[in-house]
């Protein structure tokens, strides 16, 4: 459950106060590619002094994480600046490295991103310029902790074959419901994506105003498009996509989206916004949506604010006769720095804030990535009371995340905002959206310097 704030979403839910931080740029440089060596990691390395102070990015709400280090680890100089994580696609991080790369110096030892696309750039060489992440499957980070996070977490993290950050966090979306609603009304939990339209137009019949989703949010097309396999967005190399959005895949979910919308079960409103949370606080009867939804709008008094013993949460939706794929909206990543002069901190840091219970586990508001410390998390927050079921199907679709589904540099989120949710909130049909929907997609790709096919 990855929110902002006590709930914490690393990725999206950026407040204005986060956005509008000042990114400090006086950090430790870490020397140029002049000054480096090939070492074991398989990676040129800077001359190693594991006493240099190191200097970690991170954004407001991962602050904790360096605080808990800290505490832990006393031994260890570092120097912490807060900058917007590259939230909603600012693409901060890649502009200021490429300053720094220009410059010969400056970068950071560790950053942490909001997004899950970064290893496509950081991975590569930049004007002839070493590639900013560092490679931590060939040595850096042993391969026992590497295969303890839950299997497809470093999907985003690994270009051809190599790993190059560390997930902090999934965001696997999961069915979300209001259980003391369903009863009183006498349904049932859908459990294949047909039930569920099924039920979204039964709630329209007997009992509108009451809802069973969101679509007004650049990250739909992750909720609902991703989780019936849409090929959108299939990454197959560093600089390769395929996009085809007249798949059947495609067209089942915008069709599905386009009976709900209409019908006023799916509103086009964004989750974050007053109008939502002033019309809807007590009428979401069902919500597909990420792990970190239950912090950021059900168990959060600035939004849904939903009571005790209510909010239940289900296992993903499947198509009927398909196996269980789910979306991902979110999971923040952390990378080493290639250049880095203290690796061995370096590495302590960016491992402590993946895998440590004093973070994962005491602090972190959202689901780990590193499964050891996931299912910790899981039993703490089950027995907090709040919530009316059990969480483990939060568990079964951290595995579920369907892989053709990549990790490009564009920003498949900033393209739908842009090009669809405008449309569909204007009343257009989102079937019939699909074909422009393809085309900006590759047009962005291609600028991006991609191959589309």
């Amino acid at each position: 459950m990855v929110g902002k704030a006590q709930h914490g979403h690393p990725r999206r839910w950026v407040g204005a106060a986060a956005l509008a931080l000042t990114l400090t740029l006086t950090v430790s440089g870490c020397g140029s590619d002049s000054g480096t060596t090939t070492g074991s990691y398989g990676f040129p390395q800077a001359a190693q002094d594991d006493k240099a102070k190191i200097t970690v990015w991170v954004d407001a709400d991962r602050s904790s994480a360096v605080d808990a280090f800290k505490k832990a680890n006393p031994d260890v100089q570092l120097e912490a600046v807060t900058y917007d994580g590259s939230a909603n696609g600012s693409n901060s991080f890649r502009t200021k490295m490429q300053l720094f790369d220009r410059a010969g110096s400056g970068w950071p030892d560790v950053v942490f991103s909001t997004q899950n696309n970064d290893a496509a750039w950081a991975s590569q060489r930049s004007n002839g310029k070493q590639a900013f992440a560092a490679v931590l499957d060939q040595g850096l980070v042993a391969k026992e902790t590497l295969d303890r996070f839950t299997a497809g977490a470093l999907n985003p993290c690994t270009v051809e074959g190599k790993v190059y950050c560390l997930r902090n966090d999934l965001a696997q979306v999961v069915l979300w419901h209001n259980k003391a609603l369903l009863d009183q009304f006498g349904y049932t939990l859908p459990a294949t994506w047909e039930d569920y339209q099924a039920l979204g137009e039964k709630v329209a019949r007997e009992h509108p105003g009451y809802i069973v989703g969101a679509a007004g949010d650049a990250f739909t097309p992750e909720i609902y498009l991703w989780s019936s396999k849409c090929q959108a967005n299939g990454i197959t190399g560093p600089k390769t996509v395929t996009v085809n959005t007249g798949t059947t895949e495609c067209k089942r979910a915008a069709s599905m989206l386009d009976t709900l919308i209409k019908n006023g079960t799916v509103p086009t409103v964004s989750v974050f916004s007053p109008e939502f949370v002033k019309t809807y606080a007590d009428k979401v009867l069902l919500m597909p949506g990420p792990a970190w939804y239950a912090g950021a709008i059900f168990n959060n008094p600035q939004s849904l604010n939903v009571p005790k013993g209510r909010l239940g949460v289900a296992a993903p939706l499947a198509w009927k006769g398909e196996e269980v794929a789910t979306g991902n909206v979110g999971g923040g990543t952390w990378f080493i720095s290639s250049h880095s002069k203290n690796l061995k901190a370096a590495r302590k840091f960016a491992e402590f804030v993946t895998t440590a219970d004093d973070y994962q586990v005491n602090v972190a508001p959202g689901y780990p990535a590193y499964a050891p410390a996931a299912d910790k998390w899981i039993k703490k927050q089950e027995s907090s009371g709040y919530y009316a079921t059990d969480l483990q199907a939060m568990v079964k679709a951290g595995p579920q995340i369907w892989g053709g589904w990549g990790s490009g540099i564009f920003s498949q989120e900033a393209i739908w905002a842009k090009t669809v949710t405008p449309a569909i909130v204007s009343g257009k049909s989102l079937v019939g959206l699909l074909p422009e929907w393809q085309t900006a997609i590759k047009n962005q790709a291609q600028v991006d310097g991609y191959t589309v096919t």
